[in-house]
């Protein structure tokens, strides 16, 4: 799994920062969450390619985080994308899609599906499993959680030892089939070690800490949280149903994740050093996002 933050800026873009955007390279596909204005600009530096983006997570439809989503969608129609886009988003998103489909004069000639969701598990497979909760913002807005689902360990040793020929049965058993072996039933339990925890990446959106933004973020390996000011404008922050950096820093304390990334800055700071020591004074395991910060999990 490697993330890549292509924007972490709040509001207004700043010298070093662009709109919020963040790919999420797993499992085969490419996943990008919000899309601010010039995220398609970001991916070219990025060396990320637009065409292999599948899935689209928008947080919320404030202009910062979805304002490059217009673009983006013409300039994969203009390069012959043929593949299925799917994008999903909280309450509103079906006005979204009237929006982009009526923007300029260029035809959209892909499939792109919209799906409006709220708090739920957005996407199951073999692999991973995708979950949205609604959280504490001035419009409607959604965190994001992508879980790795990881196989049980396979014992290789106890499989010969109970008979099982090496090859295509091993396969089997270890994706949870039964097989026969001289006229015994070998059950997957019998060859395969206990469940295994796989990564859990959880983005915030924008939010005020809330109860709910801790259960979502509970045993998370990477905790992307937003961080829009400094302790002094903790009135701001509550005024404009953002978080300060130590919120962030709580909510990753009483969620148990193991890391906490911050983002999503106010350009009023021009320095970023006094967020990342108030969040560490609560919260050790923390670090800034940085645009085209790369981390692998």
């Amino acid at each position: 799994m490697e993330i890549i933050f292509l924007g972490t800026s709040s509001a207004v873009h700043s010298f070093y920062r662009n709109h919020p955007a963040i790919i999420l390279k797993a499992f085969g596909e490419t996943f990008l969450f919000d899309c601010g204005e010039g995220t398609q600009r970001q991916l070219i530096f990025a060396k990320a390619s637009p065409m292999k983006i599948s899935k689209i997570f928008l947080s919320h439809y404030h202009g910062d985080h979805i304002l490059g989503l217009p673009g983006l969608i013409q300039s994969m129609n203009f390069r012959g994308r043929e593949k299925k886009l799917t994008i999903y988003g909280p309450k509103g998103l079906y006005d979204l899609k009237d929006a982009l489909f009526n923007l300029g004069y260029s035809k959209i000639e892909f499939p792109i599906e919209f799906i409006e969701i709220g708090s739920e598990t957005v996407e199951s497979t073999e692999e991973y499993i995708i979950k949205s909760q609604y959280v504490n913002h001035n419009v409607p807005a959604l965190a994001y959680s992508i879980e790795e689902l990881k196989k049980p360990r396979f014992i290789r040793e106890k499989a010969i030892e109970l008979g099982v020929p090496v090859g295509p049965d091993f396969g089997r058993l270890h994706n949870g089939e039964e097989v026969e072996v001289d006229g015994k039933i070998i059950k997957p339990e019998q060859v395969l070690g206990p469940p295994r925890k796989g990564n859990k990446i959880v983005y915030s959106g924008d939010t005020t800490p809330c109860e709910e933004m801790v259960e979502f973020a509970k045993d998370s390996t990477i905790l992307i949280h937003e961080s829009t000011y400094m302790n002094e404008d903790a009135d701001k922050a509550e005024e404009n149903f953002h978080s300060t950096s130590s919120d962030a820093a709580e909510i990753a304390k009483a969620s148990n994740s193991k890391e906490l990334i911050l983002t999503h800055f106010s350009t009023r700071y021009t320095k970023t050093d006094e967020l990342l020591k108030e969040a560490k004074d609560v919260f050790e395991n923390t670090r800034l996002a940085k645009d085209f910060m790369r981390i692998d999990v």
